[in-house]
């Protein structure tokens, strides 16, 4: 008998995480199923019930439900708590609804298998929302030096990183403050999927630096070509979703699995 896990979102068809799961169960040799569910906007509750009820044991969620989620666990890791959203629901064996999130060491994850500068590193993160708000912790217990948060809107930097301000030197910005340089850039917006580009200065980049957009296409988004006509080193969030998908996987069957053979057959996939 197979236990059943899940991806909930909306819309969700485009979900890599069936792949990416079921690759990742046949490695391990764990009896496991997992498909992709598209909940209705208005009741990811009642969603997650039924899914629950029909033996469901575990779901990753991601958008727009990482709110609902967080709402919904009983038990909240600490680094859900400062993320304020769950993407890994789990249904413990005392029968109670545990919520953790494995976005941002999925990306530290991925930026050390780039050999990312982390201890010490000045990083920009772009955007100011959900996304972003996930990872600044996980960046400064990998040992960054300072964070700047910059985001068109300047109050919505600032809040978020006053959330952090006693964690680390984490400081939010308008995009006309930015002043570089840096050795980390994170874009956490999803503009550039879009074509667009938030103004950033020309001298953004330190020596080396790394660009990373937490989206990923088949073709290096606007950001990462940008990034890559001013001398940065460049990165797609692809291995970030692998990565946050073998913790969530570690955290539901108790195995880690290895992550770099599926990163080039999804690399090729695309």
């Amino acid at each position: 008998m197979s236990d059943r896990y899940a991806v909930f979102g909306n819309p969700i068809g485009h979900s890599k995480s069936p792949r990416i799961h079921a690759a990742f169960a046949e490695q391990t040799g764990q009896a496991m199923r997992y498909e992709a569910i598209e909940a209705p906007v208005e009741d990811f509750a009642g969603a997650w019930q039924a899914f629950v009820a029909a033996g469901g044991r575990g779901a990753n969620v991601t958008v727009p439900f990482k709110q609902e989620a967080f709402a919904l666990a009983e038990v909240l890791s600490p680094r859900a708590r400062l993320a304020g959203a769950v993407n890994t629901l789990q249904v413990g064996d005392d029968g109670r609804l545990y919520g953790d999130t494995t976005d941002g060491v999925g990306l530290v994850r991925d930026l050390q298998a780039h050999a990312s500068p982390l201890a010490g590193a000045r990083v920009l993160i772009l955007g100011a929302g959900g996304a972003v708000r996930g990872v600044i912790e996980p960046l400064l217990e990998a040992g960054v030096g300072s964070v700047v948060i910059a985001n068109r809107t300047v109050a919505r930097a600032e809040a978020l990183a006053a959330l952090f301000a006693e964690r680390g030197d984490v400081r939010g910005c308008g995009f006309a403050e930015v002043s570089g340089p840096f050795e980390l850039v994170v874009n956490g917006t999803s503009a550039s999927l879009a074509g667009d580009l938030p103004p950033l200065p020309d001298d953004v980049f330190a020596d080396r630096a790394l660009a990373y957009d937490m989206m990923y296409a088949a073709e290096p988004t606007v950001f990462l070509r940008w990034a890559a006509e001013r001398g940065a080193r460049t990165v797609d969030g692809l291995g970030m979703l692998i990565e946050q998908a073998a913790e969530s996987f570690l955290l539901w069957r108790g195995v880690r699995p290895e992550t770099a053979p599926l990163r080039e057959a999804l690399r090729r996939e695309l």
